[in-house]
This record gives structure tokens, C-alpha cells and sequence, in this order.
């Protein structure tokens, strides 16, 4: 029964004792209060940094809150449109960017991200379109737009159902109603 006891009055000694770990008042615990007051930092800019560090779905939160606190403008529809992008949502993302480039012709990233996207659907013709508009208000500063705009023409120019490419295959009737494409030299 005893070394119960001093196994108890030990184990109790010890949870009393200081142990050098840190208290509340070191300050590696949250407030305890938060001044309403103060000013908030901006959604767009936790959005943009969040977006940096690869963290998407946070950047939409943090867009979201943006657009509740100071509404749908230019640079919100853009921020919305991009991490939809980057998310895969590339429907919501084109509406998104739309509503932004019917704000702001000439925001170029808005532009640049509409182009990106109609480029992942197979809109080629219409991306090189947007990249030219983007490149025109960019005044041809951006590599990345000169860029996007090269390889949308150039998909443009090597599409695979041009009468280039018809001329080097042939139809021939098989019989029985069957037919086969060979390809001509």
C-alpha cells in the first residue's frame, strides 16, 4: 500500500512542479480577444499569396470574402476566374473571366486566363483572339502572353481537319456498304 501512495504523492508532486514549457502568456496561443475595430487585411491579397503558396481552395475563401466585402469589381471576377482555373473548374472559370473582360476590356490578366481557358477546351481560334487582345493591352510586355498567343496560333495553323491534311487520305469503297480511309503519300 505504500508504494501506491508514493507513486500517487509523486505523481501528484510533479504535475505541480514547473516543467519549462511555454504558459498563455508567451504568446504562442491565439488572443484571447480580437480588436473588431481594427482593419482587416484584404481577401485579395491573402488570395494572391495563398494562391503563390499553391493553396487554392483557401484563395477562393479568401476571393470569396473579398467580393462580400467590396463586391464583384474587375479584379475579384479575375481572382475568382483564376483559381477556378487552377482548381480544374474551367466552366465556372470562363463565365467568371467573361464577366470581368465585359468589365474591363483591357485587364489583361482577365484576359490572358479567359484565353488559357478556352485554350484547355479546344476554343483555339477564339483563345489567339483574346491573346491578341491581351497582347495589345499589354502593349507586348509579357513573355508569357507572347507566348500563349504563339501556341494558339500555331494549333490555329496545324489543326487536324484542315484541306492541307484532307488531301492525303483517300475513300475507298469496300463493298456491302463499308468503306476505308487510307492515308496517301
Amino acid at each position: 500500500m505504500t508504494r501506491i501512495a508514493l507513486l500517487i504523492l509523486t505523481l501528484g508532486l510533479a504535475a505541480c512542479s514547473q516543467t519549462g514549457g511555454q504558459s498563455a502568456s508567451d504568446g504562442v496561443f491565439a488572443p484571447s480577444a480580437v480588436d473588431r475595430r481594427a482593419d482587416s487585411v484584404d481577401g485579395l491579397l491573402v488570395g494572391h499569396r495563398l494562391m503563390e503558396a499553391g493553396e487554392y481552395e483557401l484563395a477562393l475563401k479568401a476571393y470569396l470574402r473579398s467580393a462580400s466585402e467590396r463586391g464583384t469589381d474587375v479584379d475579384v471576377l479575375s481572382a475568382l476566374g483564376s483559381v477556378n482555373l487552377k482548381l480544374g473548374r474551367l466552366g465556372q472559370s470562363e463565365r467568371l473571366l467573361r464577366q470581368a473582360v465585359e468589365k474591363d476590356p483591357t485587364h489583361v490578366p482577365a484576359l490572358n486566363n479567359l484565353g488559357v481557358v478556352l485554350m484547355e477546351t479546344g476554343e483555339a481560334a477564339e483563345a489567339s483572339r483574346i491573346f491578341q487582345a491581351a497582347f495589345a493591352a499589354d502593349s507586348g510586355k509579357s513573355d508569357d502572353i507572347r507566348a500563349n498567343l504563339t501556341l494558339a496560333l500555331a494549333k490555329i495553323e496545324n489543326a487536324p481537319y484542315s484541306d492541307d491534311n484532307n488531301a492525303n487520305f483517300a475513300l475507298v469503297r469496300r463493298g456491302g456498304g463499308s468503306y476505308l480511309i487510307l492515308a496517301t503519300s
